[in-house]
C-alpha cells in the first residue's frame, strides 16, 4: 500500500505492490511470499482484479455488490463479487468492448457496444442476443421510460433501439458530423449529446425534437487558456435537474446551468489531453475528472482544488464506489488501481476494516523515503564539485536542494573521500570495544548532580535486579538511571534538589517510610519466591499479619517526624522574623542618629528608649507570679494532649485507673482560679461558722405532740 498526500488530503494505493504472475504454481506463489518482503506488505483487497493486458472501463452495479470490467487481451469481461472479495464469473467476447452499461441492478443484463459495430445484451446465464447497428458507435444511453437505447458514433444520426419492442425506431437527426458521447438526465430524461464540432444539441425523448444547443468550443477559449486546435466534446455527465458537465478534447472541464448558454466554470487540466471521465460527488460537491494523466478533484462552485491523484499508467475510465471515499481506475496496464482517501468519505462495508487500519497509519505516521535517490543540499553538491550538474537531467529540482541517483551519489562519495571506508571500519571497531566495555564489572559512578537520590536508586535497582533474577521468568524493568527521558535530572544543575527547603523536610520522613516499607516487602517477596508454595502461603499470612501491627507503629513514627519537622520550621521562621525585626531596628537607629546630626544624639535616644519602662495588664482574678509562669502557660497552650495528660498526672492532678470490665477511667481536678479559690473558702468558712452557732432543739420535742405514738392525738385521755 502506498500512501501519499496532496493539499493535505491523505491517498492511500491499495493495489500498489507487486503482482504474481498467473502460470505460476500456488506452491511457488507461497514460497515467493515467504521470501519477498514487498509481496507479503501488500493488500490484495479484492483477489485476482486485473486484466490479462489492459482494462478500456469499469463500473459498478446500483446495489454495490458487483464490479464489472472489461479489458483485452483476449476481449472479455469479469464480474467481481464485493461480498466474497473474488471473482464471480469470467466472459470472453468476439471483439473489443468500446462502451457497456449495466440495465439491471445487479448483474443479470448487460449491453456491450463492440468496436465492430456489434450490440451484444448479456443475461445472468451468458450471452443472449446480438445484433448490428449501421454505422460505428462510441457511445449509449440508456432511457428508462421507454426502454430505449440511444446510440451516437460516427455518423450525424442517433439510433434508437427499443428493447419492448425489439426492434430500430426513427433515428434523431442532428447537424452534427459526428457524435462522441451522450447521457440522459436522471431527472427529467433530458437527451444530450456531444459532437465533434464542439457542440451540446439536447433533445427531448417525448416529442423527439431538438429543445437546445450550446456552443461549448467557443466557450473553452478563455484569456488564461491557449487553444491548438478546435475543442470537441468527448464526454458528458448531468447532475441533478440542472447542472451539466462538459469534458473536451483539449483538456477543459465547463460547468453549465441548463437555463444559460455561457458556462458557470471552465476549468483547465493544462495536459492538453482529451478529458475521459467526469463524475460527480454529491456529498462534498465535488467534480472529479480524469483525462489519462491525472485524476482532479475540484469544487463545482469555486474551482478549487480539493485533491489530485496520478497513477503510473495512463488513465481509461474512473468509476467511484457510491457513498463512499472508495475508487476504481481502468489503466493501460493490467492491474486495476484501487484507491481510498478517507477525507470523501468512509470505506464500503464489505471492506470496513480499512477504516482502522487508516486510522493506525495516521497516529503513527511514517516518514517519505525514496530508495532510488538521494536528496542533496546546493552545499552538499558544492562539497562533492557537482555543482555544474545542476540544470541537467541527473539532478532534479525539490524544495531547497535536488534529488540525484544513489548509485551515482555513491560513486562520487568514494571519488570525494576514498578514506570514508577506514573511518567507517574504526568507528565499527570502537562500537564493537564499546559493548565489550559493557559487559565486564563497572565500578557505580555517581552523577554531579543529585547524588543521594541517584545513590538511593542504584540501592533499590539492586534489590529489584536480585529478587528479579531468584524468580524464574523474572525481567528487569530499566531503572531511572538509564533511562534518557530523565537524563537530564542528573546533569543540569537546576535539577538540584534542596534538602533544606521546607517541601522536602516535610515530605523526605514520608518518602523514607515509603522506602522503608518497599524494602521490607522487597524482602518479604524474595523469601516467598525461596521457600515452598505451602510453606509460602503460611508465611504469607503470618507475614501479613506481622505486617499490620509494624505498619501503625510506622505510621505513628513518621508522624513524630513530620510533627517535629513543622516545630523546627516554625522555630526557624520566627528566628528569622526577629532578626529581621532587628535589622529592621537597627536600620531605622542609624537613620535617626544621622538625621539628628552624630553619634551622641543617637546614644542618647537609644538610651532613652531602653530606659523606658514597660507596662503589661493583668486580667482580674489573676496573680501576677513572674514573667516564667507566663512562658510556661504559653508553652503548655501549644503541647499536645498527650504532653498535658502525662503532665497532669505528674502534678496529680488528673489519674487513670483500670476498671474490671477492662475499660479505663480517668479521673481528674480541674484547676482553678485565685477568685474562684477565695470564693470556696469563703463559703467554707461562713458554713463553719453556721455550724458554730447552731443551737440543738431535741428539748422542744414530747411525747403529747406526737400523733403517730399515742393514737390521733385529739383531746385528752
Amino acid at each position: 500500500m502506498q500512501i501519499s498526500s496532496v493539499n493535505d488530503v491523505k491517498i492511500y494505493n491499495l493495489s500498489h505492490g507487486k503482482s504474481l504472475p498467473e502460470w505460476l504454481s500456488d506452491r511457488k506463489k507461497r514460497q515467493l511470499q515467504k521470501k519477498d518482503v514487498d509481496i507479503q506488505r501488500r493488500i490484495e483487497l479484492i483477489q485476482d482484479f486485473e486484466m490479462p493486458t489492459v482494462c478500456s472501463s469499469i463500473k459498478v452495479s446500483k446495489d454495490g455488490q458487483f464490479i464489472l470490467a472489461a479489458g483485452t487481451y483476449k476481449p472479455r469481461i469479469r464480474c467481481y463479487d464485493t461480498y466474497q472479495l473474488s471473482l464471480k464469473f469470467e466472459r470472453c467476447l468476439d471483439s473489443e468492448v468500446v462502451a457497456f452499461d449495466i440495465l439491471s441492478d445487479d448483474y443479470s443484463k448487460l449491453v456491450f457496444l463492440h468496436c465492430d459495430r456489434y450490440v451484444e445484451f448479456h443475461s445472468q446465464h451468458g450471452h443472449y442476443y446480438k445484433t448490428r447497428i449501421p454505422k460505428f458507435g462510441r457511445a449509449f444511453s440508456y432511457h428508462y421510460p421507454s426502454c430505449d437505447l440511444y446510440f451516437v458514433g460516427t455518423s450525424s444520426e442517433v439510433y434508437r433501439l427499443n428493447l419492448e419492442q425489439g426492434r430500430f425506431l426513427n433515428s434523431l437527426q442532428t447537424d452534427a458530423v459526428e457524435h462522441n458521447a451522450c447521457d440522459i438526465n436522471p431527472v427529467h430524461h433530458l437527451f444530450a449529446t456531444g459532437t465533434s464540432e464542439g457542440k451540446v444539441e439536447c433533445w427531448d425523448p417525448r416529442v423527439r425534437n431538438r429543445v437546445g444547443i450550446l456552443d461549448c468550443a467557443l466557450s473553452c477559449v478563455t484569456e488564461d487558456s491557449e487553444v491548438q486546435r478546435l475543442p470537441s466534446v468527448s464526454v458528458l455527465k448531468f447532475n441533478g435537474s440542472l447542472s451539466m458537465a462538459v469534458g473536451t478534447s483539449t483538456g477543459q472541464v465547463l460547468l453549465y446551468d441548463l437555463r444559460s448558454s455561457q458556462p458557470l466554470l471552465v476549468k483547465d487540466h493544462f495536459y492538453n489531453l482529451p478529458i475521459k471521465s467526469l463524475n460527480f460527488h454529491e456529498q462534498m460537491d465535488l467534480v472529479v475528472s480524469a483525462d489519462s494523466k491525472i485524476i482532479k478533484m475540484w469544487n463545482k462552485d469555486n474551482g478549487k482544488v480539493f485533491s489530485s491523484l496520478q497513477p503510473q499508467a495512463n488513465i481509461n475510465d474512473v468509476c467511484i464506489y457510491p457513498h463512499s471515499g472508495m475508487l476504481f481506475t481502468a489503466n493501460e496496464d493490467p492491474k486495476m488501481n484501487t484507491f481510498y482517501i478517507p477525507a470523501l468519505g468512509p470505506a464500503p462495508r464489505w471492506c470496513s476494516f480499512l477504516d482502522n487500519l487508516t486510522e493506525e497509519l495516521e497516529e503513527s505516521p511514517e516518514s517519505t523515503v525514496y530508495d532510488d535517490y538521494k536528496f542533496v543540499t546546493r552545499k552538499d553538491l558544492e562539497n562533492l564539485g557537482l555543482s555544474h550538474l545542476v540544470g541537467s537531467s541527473l539532478l532534479r529540482a525539490y524544495m531547497h536542494g535536488f534529488f540525484m541517483d544513489i548509485r551515482l551519489y555513491h560513486k562520487v562519495k568514494s571519488l570525494a573521500n576514498p578514506f570514508a571506508y577506514e573511518e567507517y571500519r574504526k568507528e565499527k571497531i570502537r562500537q564493537k570495544i564499546e559493548e565489550s566495555r559493557t559487559q565486564r564489572v563497572q565500578a557505580k559512578t555517581l552523577p554531579k548532580v543529585n547524588k543521594e537520590l541517584a545513590l538511593k536508586l542504584m540501592e533499590e535497582g539492586d534489590d529489584e535486579a536480585e529478587l528479579a533474577s531468584r524468580k524464574k521468568k523474572g525481567k528487569a524493568f530499566p531503572t531511572i538511571l538509564g533511562d534518557d527521558r530523565f537524563k537530564m535530572m542528573f546533569e543540569n544543575p537546576d535539577y538540584q534538589v534542596d534538602e533544606q527547603s521546607e517541601e522536602f523536610r516535610l515530605l523526605n520522613p514520608i518518602v523514607s517510610k515509603v522506602g522503608q516499607k518497599r524494602k521490607k516487602k522487597l524482602r518479604l517477596l524474595a523469601q516467598q519466591a525461596a521457600a515452598a508454595q505451602q510453606e509460602a502461603e503460611e508465611e504469607e499470612v503470618e507475614g501479613r499479619d506481622s505486617s499490620e501491627e509494624e505498619s501503625s507503629d510506622d505510621d505513628k513514627s513518621w508522624v513524630e517526624e513530620v510533627r517535629e519537622q513543622r516545630r523546627l520550621l516554625r522555630q526557624e521562621d520566627r528566628d528569622r522574623q526577629r532578626q529581621q525585626r532587628k535589622d529592621a531596628n537597627r536600620s531605622t537607629i542609624l537613620l535617626e542618629s544621622h538625621q539628628n546630626g552624630g553619634e551622641k544624639t543617637s546614644n542618647m535616644a537609644e538610651g532613652k528608649k531602653t530606659s523606658q519602662p514597660l507596662f503589661y495588664q493583668i486580667k482580674t482574678g489573676e496573680e501576677f507570679r513572674s514573667f516564667n509562669d507566663m512562658a510556661r502557660k504559653q508553652k503548655l497552650q501549644k503541647a499536645s494532649l498527650e504532653e498535658r495528660l502525662k503532665l497532669e498526672e505528674r502534678s496529680g492532678t488528673s489519674n487513670v485507673a483500670d476498671t474490671a470490665v477492662g475499660s479505663k477511667q480517668l479521673t481528674f481536678t480541674l484547676k482553678k482560679s485565685a477568685q474562684q479559690q477565695q470564693q470556696q473558702q469563703a463559703e467554707r468558712d461562713h458554713h463553719e461558722e453556721r455550724r458554730k452557732l447552731r443551737r440543738s432543739a431535741g428539748h422542744l420535742s414530747s411525747g403529747r405532740g406526737r400523733g403517730w405514738r399515742g393514737g390521733r392525738g385529739r383531746g385528752r385521755r
